[in-house]
């Protein structure tokens, strides 16, 4: 600790000069006032000021000539116990050393090894408060003496501190010293030190140790908080600042920008120029980045190549002018072997972009794959806000997706509760915009299961098919179409343990997966008033003609037409399908299973109307 930041207590008398026996005035090394500087006198009142800092200690202190050693042991340990700061301590010691032992005065240094100098404080028995800096340069000075021999040191005067007014006394100077070290001293103006000297000693120790604890203690929070190979802060922290800063935005009622730097190409670099390249690159795109901040900005180690910067009382557009100045200064760093450095870049702003502070990440994420999918334009990387693009746009999607499997699935954040509940927030601006809102969903959900992929637009694509073949007015052609689109959406709540499962389902599992049409209908429609028409499809694609369907065993004429549409496409398109079972089958053999299971699993009018069109559907797959 330095204690420069102590205000001197001066004295505004005439000083004093200090003569040896021949009259002539003493030198000391290193004085603490130079010659010439009178210092003014502290009234009553401030040094009762002084005396606060260690007020309700002094309650039963007394000067006494005669000391109970005892007593001061026992009272030491009472006054010491649970201190948590260096000036704390010190003025605790300070307090005991005057009002139990009956010194005229203490002091307090630490070693600065930068400046090569003890800084003190000195204190005096009203409270008054001294600085000086001792300069160890192989100087007489005891205060050095003590510091570079780890020893005590005793002198008859405090003269050689040179500091007017205060009461000449012996003074006993101990080094601080831990295990391998000194780190400072701890002065003691007292005539009588002899006696207290153990005392005195036993404190000393128990300081250096407090303060080497305190020290360490420091470093270990700082390690804790802080990336060793950037010296940027983590991810740990990170999220802590962020979770501040949000705090402090919802008070103050302002924005706060999060942007995410990811470093393009480092597993191929690390592959082929070694990992110690890419740690290279990290550090020098950590260090423009620190550069490049505001003070009051912050920068993490947010991934292995990813860093993050949180920017407070920020707007989305003042973060992208920020984030194009780093990019364009990292575009300027050459690295041997591999060329300028490169970056994707994603921003998201608060309370803008989302008010939750973990949306808030994922879309900053998000925004930072588009980057990366967008790749470079004019030598420089395309930066993306959270708010420049369309959610379901395929490659939004699928970066969503991304994130959610790369970062977010541990904290309970789910792909398809996100999508759902997205689904539910936009504002259908028209027919065309539900249909491609609608079309990204299924694709969504089909995506989840690599043999599904597009199962949901081809069932979409039959279906609108046989419809027209029957001849249905437009009106019900668009929405079986639009029916069709969305008949497996309810697989958003199956756990994908059943839907991926390579072989057969057991009992349970089926019971689970027949779910799929009701969760579909009641928990992804009925909350949307415009797709509540599209509900007996979606809920009844599943039902058989004989009865034996789920989930109402409805039969006959009983399940709506539109459902009775989108089962035979589906069946169709399952039979065609490659699976991780069988390969798909010929348009000719899932024609025939289509006919064995007419009258019995379908209508078996729309499903001779639908193997007259099959084999025109079939070519086009």
């Amino acid at each position: 600790m330095k204690f420069n930041h102590f205000n001197n207590a001066d004295r505004n008398t005439e000083n004093k000069k200090d003569t040896g026996i021949d009259g002539v005035l003493k030198k000391y090394s290193n004085p603490i006032i130079p010659g010439g500087l009178i210092s003014r006198i502290n009234t009553i009142n401030s040094r009762t000021t002084a005396n606060k800092m260690y007020a309700g200690y002094n309650k039963s202190f007394r000067s006494s000539d005669s000391i109970d050693y005892q007593e001061v042991i026992r009272f030491i340990n009472d006054v010491i116990s649970g201190k948590e700061s260096q000036t704390e301590l010190f003025y605790s010691l300070h307090n005991i050393f005057t009002n139990k032992l009956n010194s005229s005065f203490s002091a307090f240094g630490l070693y600065c090894g930068q400046s090569k100098c003890i800084n003190l404080k000195i204190i005096d028995k009203i409270g008054s408060t001294f600085t000086s800096r001792v300069l160890i340069n192989d100087s007489d000075n005891p205060v050095e003496q003590a510091f570079v021999s780890k020893k005590p040191m005793f002198v008859d005067s405090s003269n050689f501190l040179n500091v007017h007014y205060l009461n000449d006394s012996a003074v006993a100077i101990f080094p601080l010293c831990t295990i391998n070290e000194c780190i400072g001293v701890m002065l003691v103006g007292d005539n009588n030190y002899e006696a207290a000297t153990d005392i005195y000693k036993l404190m000393a120790s128990y300081l250096a140790l407090f303060i080497q604890n305190k020290d360490l203690s420091t470093k270990v929070l700082m390690n804790t908080d802080t990336d060793a190979l950037t010296n940027l802060y983590n991810h740990r922290k990170f999220q802590e600042m962020l979770a501040s800063e949000i705090d402090k935005s919802k008070r103050t009622q302002t924005q706060t920008s999060i942007v995410i730097f990811d470093i393009n190409n480092i597993s191929q670099i690390n592959k082929d120029y070694g990992a110690a390249k890419g740690d290279e690159i990290i550090k020098i795109v950590a260090d423009k980045i620190r550069q490049g901040i505001r003070s009051n900005d912050s920068a993490a180690r947010y991934g292995g190549d990813e860093i993050a910067i949180i920017l407070p009382e920020t707007t989305s557009s003042e973060a992208k002018y920020l984030a194009e100045y780093l990019t364009y200064s990292l575009s300027c760093c050459l690295v041997d072997d591999v060329g300028p450095v490169k970056v994707s870049v994603g921003i998201a702003t608060y309370p803008n972009s989302t008010q939750d502070l973990e949306k808030l990440l994922i879309l900053a994420e998000q925004a930072m794959y588009i980057s990366k999918s967008k790749g470079y334009k004019n030598g420089m990387s395309t930066i993306v806000c959270s708010d420049d693009f369309d959610f379901w746009d395929d490659t939004a999607l699928s970066s969503f997706a991304s994130v959610i499997a790369k970062r977010h699935a541990s904290i309970g954040i789910s792909f398809d509760e996100e999508l759902v509940n997205k689904f539910h927030s936009e504002e259908i601006i028209n027919q065309g915009h539900l249909i491609e809102v609608v079309t990204s969903l299924a694709g969504a959900i089909d995506a989840k299961d690599e043999y599904t992929k597009g199962h949901s637009s081809a069932v979409s694509r039959y279906s609108e098919a046989l419809a027209r073949a029957l001849n249905l007015p437009e009106k019900d052609v668009e929405r079986i179409k639009l029916g069709a689109l969305l008949h497996d959406i309810g697989k958003i709540g199956i756990p994908e343990s059943v839907l991926k499962k390579p072989s057969k389902l057991t009992d349970e599992e089926w019971e689970i997966m027949k779910q799929h049409p009701t969760i579909g209908a009641e928990k992804v429609l009925m909350p949307n008033e415009s797709l509540h028409d599209l509900i007996p499809i979606v809920k009844y694609h599943h039902e058989h003609w004989d009865g034996s369907g789920y989930p109402e065993k409805l039969k006959g004429e009983e399940i709506p037409l539109a459902a009775r549409i989108v089962s035979v496409a589906d069946a169709y398109h399952a039979l065609i399908s490659d699976r991780p079972y069988r390969k798909g089958m010929s348009n000719e053999k899932a024609c025939e299973i289509l006919r064995v299971g007419a009258g019995i699993q379908w209508d078996k009018n729309l499903v001779r109307t639908f193997i007259n069109i099959s084999e025109s559907l079939y070519t086009k797959i």
